[in-house]
């Protein structure tokens, strides 16, 4: 929130400096987030208090040279007035009325002021120098906003208030600090003006200076002329309406609209001006409908019905479901209830009657309507926050006041106040005791006292048999404090946190306990980023346009868990794989670099039939594209290929202890990966997994080459791209203890094997089927050579491998391996049909 320093000691004196206020209301937990000066000095752009001044238009004439340039005569204090030469198109219907009967203010600047160039689209600084213009000297000027860097408006000069003092700088005029503010949930009382003013009230020891705001309400009684209605007490506590008539709305001063425009509202027209300062000053939305457009002069708050619609302010229409609050009159629905208006009532150039309506809703309620509707404003903010129910009159009278007072009309006598159940300010026991429990520090029941009174709250000191303690009244404005640990906290923020005390902890460390999952989590992220990886966290929120673009079999809504109420369109369901959000990843990365190596571990969220809780088992994803190592001197290197992910896989399998129980397994039929180029993980049977491999295991993962039709969608048009999913649970399940066996002290025999293999026969069966018939003394087993070409049998390829034989007890004698050899080749010829090559 934006608060003008100038609005704010309205309510309270300021005897601080700025920064010196910033750091008391940090220090209270109302954080501040920025300063920003507006013609002061220390701002963008500093208004010469000798140089940009307030002067008085005397007379218009035209230019004798120029049909668009017109002479004004400024008063500006000095003892002779000073001719300007603008084109300003607003002083153009004084021209030739001679010496002007009223006073016309405006922005006088002499030459060497400094100013924004208001024909630039940037912000650009210019020095003002004299110079001819269509023969008439010109140094000085009448300024726009846009030159004074107030607002973009540069059509005409400002026009300042009649009563604006002519020769007074327009920095003692002007000039603001504004001090914005990050208001969060727990301080929803400071989203307004007056909010701010009782904390710096309360924090400075100044009065708070309580308006009162009496109006003439000169009109007949509005009893009998407007009735209201509400269906749903418990979700509208209170209800107030007003009637204003004989209004003409036009352009609201200049005062509020700068008050507005520093507060980050844009002035549109008097009523709704008047609507949104009273909200930022008071904290009370408002909602203003046009009286001729409510039939019979009834509001009525009910639940919507079923198929009902309404346009709303912003031009869209929205179909209401029946929980959602509406303000009606018997006609149809006019308003969603505390989160906008329809446009069928809205207050428009033509209204001369304002019913005026303000209520406090339910905050539960307001919050679900404007995030199922999408509708997001600065009075749903207030109200889904919670707001003093007791502000309703004070701001009726308020808002009407100015309406009177800059709009005209007759105020009807009286108001409407459906309140059904009038709030009991509750009453809180604090003891010493509990101060003492919860702060750790030694307070009377009067220094409590003492403390609490200047946030508003009625303290009265009784005696009671355990000692003193104090009986708390909570005003309607703090509806947030409803414990003694609210007031406890209070007392922290006024005696100040910073004077806490500071207590160490008094017992013994809790023994640590090894976490087997967790450790051997984290020791696959360590062996990825050794690897030369990079560990990628995305949003476990996503939407069905990502889900599509990986798969469009999978973007199914029924299939995954939707959030009742997401913070945007992009983040509507839960993710059921982490490799569409990896994937945008790698492929925005990849735009910015030419080698990307993602991995990420996380969990997915899979929906159970008849529970409410999801499964959310982890996975771990990897994703990697470009070149196979940095580039450097010696060139950029090959590009990576499914070996490269195949390698990463194998590193973790191995270092976690179940690569032997693991195969790949060749994989078609996946529309996310391209053919040939992607392969299935199995793991042995018995082990808990996705899917049951018919055969022998279950599928724990997936790896391969993103299909090209993928990429594109991705917008990877350059480089292929590589990405794996692997069942984490499964795979730290499935790993076994670390066993060590003692070194042989016995040389080792070498032996190579060449192959004539069919291509039907993968390359894992070949090296299963060695080792089944090699026994226990091979030591190590590696493909060398891989060959298909002239000379090889159509059909087949050559493999050749290199064999290590060793015994623990004994040297092997070349008679010991030829004879593993020769059972190796029999085996291999009778269960993949391979033979060795001549």
């Amino acid at each position: 929130m934006r608060v003008p320093l100038s609005w704010l000691r309205e309510f309270v004196d300021i005897t601080l400096s700025v920064e010196d206020l910033a750091e008391l209301l940090t220090r209270s937990g109302l954080e501040v987030a920025a300063i920003e000066r507006i013609g002061v000095p220390g701002s963008e752009l500093p208004w010469d208090p000798e140089k940009v001044l307030i002067g008085n238009i005397l007379e218009v004439r035209q230019h004798p040279n120029a049909d668009r340039l017109v002479l004004a005569d400024v008063d500006y204090g000095a003892p002779e007035p000073h001719t300007v030469v603008t084109g300003a198109p607003n002083l153009y219907e004084y021209r030739g009325l001679g010496r002007l009967s009223h006073p016309l203010k405006g922005v006088f600047a002499r030459e060497g002021a400094e100013l924004y160039d208001g024909h630039s689209e940037a912000k650009v600084k210019v020095k003002l120098k004299g110079r001819p213009v269509r023969g008439v000297m010109s140094d000085a000027m009448l300024c726009s906003e846009k030159e004074l860097g107030i607002s973009e408006e540069h059509e005409g000069i400002i026009i300042l208030p009649e009563d604006a003092p002519v020769g007074m700088p327009l920095r003692e005029y002007l000039g603001d600090v504004v001090i914005e503010l990050d208001i969060l949930p727990n301080m929803a009382r400071c989203l307004s003006i007056l909010g701010v003013a009782r904390e710096v009230a309360a924090l400075t020891a100044k009065p708070l200076r309580m308006p009162e705001y009496p109006i003439a309400a000169n009109g007949p009684s509005i009893v009998g002329r407007v009735q209201v209605t509400v269906e749903e007490p418990e979700l509208c506590p209170r209800f107030t309406a007003t009637l204003i008539e004989g209004v003409s709305a036009g352009q609201s001063p200049l005062w509020m609209q700068r008050r507005l425009t520093m507060a980050g509202m844009r002035p549109i027209n008097t009523i709704v001006d008047i609507s949104n300062y009273v909200m930022l000053e008071l904290g009370q939305p408002i909602h203003t409908f046009d009286a001729d457009q409510v039939a019979d002069q009834h509001l009525i708050v009910r639940k919507a019905r079923p198929g009902e619609k309404l346009k709303t302010l912003d031009g869209k229409e929205h179909e209401l479901s029946p929980e959602r609050l509406v303000v009606c009159d018997p006609h149809g629905a006019l308003a969603v209830a505390g989160v906008m208006g329809g446009e069928a009532s809205e207050v428009s150039a033509t209204t001369t009657r304002i019913l005026m309506e303000m209520a406090v809703w339910e905050p539960g309620q307001v919050r679900r309507t404007a995030n199922a509707l999408k509708i997001r404003s600065e009075a749903s903010r207030r109200l889904e926050r919670g707001v003093d129910v007791g502000m309703l009159p004070l701001a009726q009278r308020r808002a009407l006041g100015l309406i009177q007072q800059l709009a005209g009309g007759t105020v009807a006598e009286g108001m409407i106040d459906v309140y059904p159940r009038p709030r009991r300010d509750p009453q809180i026991d604090l003891t010493t005791r509990e101060v003492k429990r919860i702060l750790g520090m030694d307070l009377s029941a009067s220094e409590i006292a003492e403390l609490l009174r200047p946030l508003g709250f009625d303290c009265t000191l009784v005696d009671g048999q355990g000692g003193a303690f104090v009986r708390v009244v909570v005003p309607s404005f703090r509806w947030d404090v409803t414990l003694a640990a609210d007031l406890c906290e209070e007392v922290a923020r006024m005696y100040g946190y910073d004077r806490l005390p500071t207590t160490m902890l008094a017992d013994e460390l809790p023994p640590q306990r090894s976490v087997p999952e967790v450790e051997l989590e984290q020791k696959i992220r360590d062996l990825l980023v050794g690897a030369g990886m990079d560990e990628a966290i995305t949003y476990s929120l996503t939407n069905m346009a990502s889900v599509a673009r990986i798969e469009a079999s999978e973007a199914n809504p029924d299939r995954f868990l939707k959030l009742s109420n997401p913070l945007s369109a992009e983040r509507e369901y839960m993710r059921r794989s982490l490799l569409p959000t990896l994937l945008e990843a790698l492929a925005e990365n990849l735009n910015e670099r030419e080698r990307v190596l993602l991995f990420e571990v996380g969990r997915v969220y899979l929906a159970r039939v008849g529970q409410l809780l999801p499964d959310e088992p982890r996975r771990l994803a990897l994703a990697l594209s470009g070149a196979r190592s940095a580039r450097s001197w010696l060139g950029a290197g090959e590009a990576m290929s499914f070996f490269d992910l195949k390698g990463a896989v194998e590193l973790i399998l191995e270092r976690l202890g179940v690569a032997g129980r693991t195969r790949f397994v060749a994989l078609t039929d996946d529309p996310r990966f391209h053919p040939g180029r992607a392969a299935t993980l199995i793991l042995d049977a018995g082990t808990k997994g996705r899917a049951t491999d018919s055969n022998s295991g279950v599928v724990v993962g997936v790896l391969g080459e993103i299909h090209p039709e993928v990429s594109e969608r991705l917008g990877i048009k350059k480089t292929r791209a590589f990405a794996a999913e692997l069942e984490l649970d499964a795979l730290i399940g499935a790993t076994q203890p670390t066993r060590y066996t003692p070194i042989s002290r016995f040389p080792a025999i070498t032996q190579d094997l060449s192959l004539l293999v069919s291509y039907a026969v993968p390359a894992d069966r070949v090296v299963a089927t060695i080792r089944k018939y090699a026994g226990n003394e091979l030591a190590s087993l590696t493909l060398i050579d891989l060959y298909e070409g002239e000379r090889i049998e159509k059909g087949k390829r050559s493999m050749t491998y290199s064999l290590a034989f060793r015994s623990a007890s004994r040297t092997l004698s070349d008679a010991d391996v030829n004879k593993v050899r020769a059972k190796i080749i029999k085996g291999l010829e009778f269960d993949v049909g391979a033979v060795l090559r001549a």
